[in-house]
């Protein structure tokens, strides 16, 4: 039986994923184009088809989660509108390099190192930071201020203050020269290795220009709204969009997107930085045995890499969905202690 075109069984497939990656991309700000684009490409999709529904989806997402971080106050629009423009210039900068190494022949080798060691690299700085916030705890328990939000690299950063200063919404200021380096190059990599780059922007805006996790995300998620409609007109206007797949992944990833958004208030930041290094390394190896697989000439390791990606991203997205219902559990309860008991006897 098929319904739009699709088989019950890719029906039921699109929806789920879109809820998954609408848990993860609300949840970390970042769009899952590495996770969209190799299964589209995985299911037979052409190239074209596959990066331009990608981004199509990473559109639609990122003005549900969006919405939710502005709910919740977790969006500051200067630093996203500055960002924006910074990473536009980076970003066509990164495409001019890709032109020249394919002229080298060496743009899918330097590409595909990039990917991984990125990948790896802010995976293990995260964990790094969880292993720090850890050691630190107890040692700072009656620290309540603000700035200990802040990784020590982004305070130390911030204290250099060199004009023009920009306010930040979160608190704090930030030179607009450390705005726009830590912008251009997340938007040179970006257009180096042909992402949306929520995976690099996401950090860039935590560790370099030093704001809380939670306003990092939302923050993110605006910056790459624009980039985002800007790669969905450019991709539809040549038909490479494929509509029925990317309304059932916006259908499962409506309700996901604001779950995940919702889960940065609930969940404790330790958790966030985890899951979020866990992810970026099990993605760096998924995507080196796909370079491998390449190398080699084999399907089935490319096979196994999708596998990795895909499975590894369903179980952070269960974590956060777990500790969500927990955390739900845990207000429930405290709200039942909470109310008076019934007279007895006076």
């Amino acid at each position: 039986m098929e319904i739009l075109g699709l088989s019950l069984a890719l029906l039921v497939l699109f929806v789920s994923f879109g809820f998954m990656v609408g848990v993860l991309f609300g949840f970390f700000g970042m769009g899952g184009s590495f996770l969209i684009t190799p299964t589209l490409l995985l299911l037979d999709y052409p190239a074209s088809v596959a990066i331009g529904s990608g981004l199509a989806f990473y559109f639609g997402t990122s003005v549900i989660a969006v919405l939710k971080h502005y709910d919740v106050g977790q969006v500051d629009y200067k630093l996203g509108a500055i960002l924006f423009v910074v990473l536009s210039i980076g970003i066509e900068l990164g495409s001019r390099l890709v032109f020249g190494l394919e002229a080298l022949g060496i743009a899918n080798l330097v590409t595909g190192i990039a990917y991984v060691v990125l990948l790896a690299g802010i995976g293990a700085l995260f964990l790094r930071r969880a292993a720090n916030l850890d050691d630190e705890e107890g040692a700072e328990d009656d620290d309540e201020d603000a700035d200990d939000e802040i990784p020590a690299v982004g305070q130390k950063i911030q204290s250099y203050t060199v004009p023009p200063m920009i306010s930040l919404t979160s608190g704090g200021r930030a030179s607009l020269w450390t705005i726009s380096g830590a912008g251009g190059s997340v938007g040179l990599v970006s257009g180096l290795i042909g992402v949306g780059g929520g995976f690099i922007r996401m950090p860039a805006i935590y560790y370099l220009i030093g704001t809380p996790l939670t306003a990092a995300v939302g923050t993110s998620l605006f910056a790459g709204l624009f980039s985002g409609a800007f790669g969905t007109f450019t991709y539809g206007m040549s038909g490479s969009v494929d509509l029925t797949v990317v309304s059932l992944l916006l259908v499962g990833s409506a309700l996901g997107a604001r779950i995940g958004s919702a889960a940065t208030t609930m969940v404790d930041e330790d958790d966030v930085i985890v899951y979020f290094g866990i992810m970026m390394v099990l993605a760096s190896a998924g995507i080196a045995l796909s370079e491998l697989a390449n190398w080699l000439g084999t399907g089935a390791l490319d096979l196994v890499s999708v596998l990795l990606l895909v499975g590894s991203s369903f179980f952070v997205a269960s974590m956060i969905l777990y500790k969500v219902v927990q955390s739900a559990g845990a207000d429930d309860a405290d709200d039942a202690g909470a109310q008076p008991a019934t007279d007895g006897g006076d």
